[in-house]
């Protein structure tokens, strides 16, 4: 497996003076629960940020008008009946009809842990032909069903943190980047059909494919805090649907991500640095890099 850490980062395309919203994709962002408002829609916020030309949350309906309050640019579909605290199974044709206009869906993040959740999350992992981006609870629906990982539909960008990624492996992550690296790559191994990249994420995360990986060197601890990781999820699952394969977008998107946590923390100390203080620094970030392409 080779380090490409010093290989140049990805690049989008320029913007067409004549493009419109649909040039830029359609994301489908699947989470939420009630107490967990916040994650689907710092997902949204931050794919918005990153360039996605149009972001729909799918949420449960008793969730919906909470998570459509954050950001008017994003659109919702709330699911399920109005007392219904997660999203259920039962809401899978639903969703599917919704996958059919959409370029890239994520699917995770405050999910939360029901059992039917669980279910949706496998189902979901094993027919949505277009790429995913899977992240928080629902990593952990497939920690408890790892024949799912098996049997993508499509390319997938994992990106878990070292719990979720020992429970996706069932062993401990190394301490030492190479064995990570290593370990991060078998878990790509075990999607037969190799389209799934591996974001294992923490000081130095580390990006894979199974043939190739590099370690990002942005970020911060002003970072470890909650809701920083759906970030992430939407602004990787922007850039692919901007046209940037699984690898790219998973190199680019947690280097930008890191690096809108710098420049969040420049300003604002480590200490006090929140999530949505990335979705804030995000043009600031990209900025950054167009005037170093």
């Amino acid at each position: 497996m080779h380090d490409v850490t010093s290989s140049a980062l990805p690049k989008l395309a320029p913007r067409k003076a004549d493009s419109h919203k649909g040039d830029y994709g359609r994301v489908l962002i699947i989470g939420g629960s009630r107490g967990m408002a916040g994650a689907p829609a710092l997902a949204g916020m931050a794919a918005l940020r990153s360039g996605a030309g149009l972001v729909t949350l799918a949420v449960p309906r008793s969730i919906q008008s909470t998570v459509s309050s954050f950001e008017p640019s994003m659109m919702t579909l709330g699911l399920g009946n109005q007392v219904s605290d997660f999203l259920l199974a039962e809401s899978k044709s639903e969703i599917l009809e919704a996958t059919a206009s959409k370029n890239v869906l994520a699917i995770g993040p405050g999910l939360g842990s029901n059992v039917s959740s669980s279910q949706l999350v496998c189902e979901l992992y094993q027919v949505v032909q277009q790429p995913m981006i899977v992240d928080a609870d629902a990593l952990n629906a497939l920690a408890k069903a790892p024949e799912c990982l098996e049997k993508p539909s499509g390319l997938r960008i994992l990106t878990p943190h070292a719990g979720e990624f020992e429970r996706l492996v069932k062993q401990q992550a190394s301490c030492e980047t190479d064995k990570r690296a290593a370990q991060a790559a078998a878990l790509c191994g075990r999607d037969r059909s190799g389209r799934t990249v591996v974001v294992l994420k923490g000081h130095r995360t580390i990006i894979t494919d199974g043939q190739q990986y590099a370690i990002n060197a942005t970020g911060n601890p002003g970072m470890a805090t909650g809701g920083t990781g759906d970030c992430l999820t939407g602004i990787i699952a922007a850039l692919v649907a901007q046209g940037l394969c699984a690898w790219e977008a998973a190199r680019l998107g947690v280097h930008v991500h890191g690096l809108a946590g710098d420049l969040a923390a420049e300003q604002l100390g480590e200490v006090s640095l929140i999530a949505s203080d990335l979705v804030r620094f995000l043009d600031s970030a990209f900025t950054q890099l167009d005037h170093s392409w």
